[in-house]
């Protein structure tokens, strides 16, 4: 096995890779195991749902889970400064820190998941049909229907975080199956919702592991999937076809000569492969999408750029997998969204622990906005692209995924005050 950047991968440097197998997404788009139809569909489903959510959740006062988009044009001339560097356009920020229930980008594929779970038993048992009200979801009778079934999930945090607190607000009794790395506040969080968390001193591949046995062996139990989840993809995606209704509201022109350019944090590659997909959807070849990892945590990218996909861990090129970015802490990427991100991801690079630290109190100092040190490794890719793209009509957005549920004490403990 070679190809260009092993050496650097290896090595653990920061670096910027630009996907050659990329093409024209009218050419792939039919090829795709996912169409436009179906994130129609699992904004539909979202949409029964809100009745339900406004009811249980009042805080989300609409009953949709969404965030904003904000500029950060502070932000944007810190950066410049600290790297010498001019970012070329504008540069915002999308706040999934901010969605409602559980913190991160996460809310988006598991609450998506774990509600059609919940739609589908309820139809087929005949307690429930399409054109009811879903807010009698809340009602006591499904509540003890739901609770002679199980949700599992493998989580280094945030999906655990997710999954957990919608489907114990369902009914369901909920086991997430944690790796070393997760953070014990989120554990703590956790079990106060009355899920039961599980423990293991391996990484996140071994939790998944465990986790999808376990729930194998009980006919009752449903596994979410984070590496192979066609539903979890499907909630993400709604969310990139959302950013256009966004950004058209914010008077933000893209097109051909005004092109999007759009950073996402990745682990397994869900998440931000779901976004990715959304946005390409609405926005075609206007839209340039990277993907962002830790140096000793490139899963997607070696993935990618080997053509292995998920036949290749982060481990086999000698790194440990072992970063401060608790959420992207994976080994081995997801062959599902590996696949269909090959011709139509435009890149993906690479950051150092240190520089999320840096961006950490950069963004709080510039712009009074906290968030998890993960939610910041897009941040690199407008300084990154700075060489290749110069023009002044660029939109950058970096997609935050998470954070809001970090208790007081831990935030002052990372930003040092």
């Amino acid at each position: 096995m070679d190809f260009p950047i092993l050496k650097d991968l290896k090595a653990a440097k920061e670096l910027i890779w630009y996907n050659e197998n990329y093409t024209e997404f009218d050419k792939v788009k039919d090829k795709l195991p996912v169409s436009h139809e179906d994130v129609i569909e699992a904004e539909k489903r979202l949409k029964r749902f809100a009745p339900y959510i406004k009811k249980v959740f009042p805080e989300v006062a609409d009953g949709i889970i969404e965030s904003p988009i904000t500029p950060i044009n502070n932000m944007k001339s810190h950066m410049e400064k600290v790297y010498g560097k001019k970012i070329y356009g504008s540069l915002l920020l999308k706040r999934d820190d901010l969605l409602p229930i559980a913190g991160s980008i996460k809310a988006r594929g598991g609450i998506y998941e774990v509600l059609k779970h919940a739609e589908t038993l309820a139809l087929d048992n005949g307690l429930l049909k399409l054109e009811d009200d879903y807010s009698i979801l809340a009602n006591e009778e499904f509540k003890k229907f739901f609770s002679s079934y199980t949700i599992q999930v493998g989580s280094t945090g945030n999906l655990g975080l997710s999954i957990g607190i919608i489907s114990a607000k369902i009914g369901f009794k909920v086991v997430v199956h944690m790796s070393q790395d997760a953070k014990e506040w989120k554990k703590d969080l956790l079990r106060s919702k009355g899920v039961k968390v599980v423990e293991y001193a391996s990484d996140y591949s071994k939790a998944v592991e465990e986790g999808r046995r376990l729930s194998d062996g009980d006919p009752n139990s449903y596994f979410v999937d984070d590496e192979n989840s066609r539903d979890l993809f499907m909630g993400y995606a709604v969310g990139g076809m959302r950013t256009k209704e966004q950004l058209d509201n914010m008077g933000v022109i893209v097109d051909e000569d005004h092109p999007l350019f759009v950073y996402l944090p990745c682990g397994v590659g869900g998440g931000p492969g779901g976004v990715a997909l959304g946005l390409k959807l609405v926005y075609g070849d206007n839209v340039h999408c990277f993907f962002a990892e830790p140096t000793h945590s490139p899963a997607m990218l070696l993935g990618l750029a080997s053509g292995l996909h998920d036949k290749i861990s982060v481990e086999d090129i000698g790194l440990d997998n072992k970063t401060l970015a608790d959420g992207l802490a994976v080994g081995r990427p997801s062959s599902f969204v590996g696949n269909i991100m090959d011709k139509i991801l435009t890149g993906a690079f690479t950051v150092e622990d240190y520089r999320l630290n840096e961006f950490m109190k950069g963004l709080y100092k510039e712009e009074n906005i906290f968030m998890e040190p993960s939610a910041f490794a897009g941040f690199l890719g407008p300084i990154l692209v700075a060489d290749k793209y110069q023009n002044e009509n660029i939109t950058h957005l970096c997609w935050g995924t998470g954070g809001n549920l970090v208790p007081e004490s831990v935030r002052r403990e990372m930003l040092g005050s």
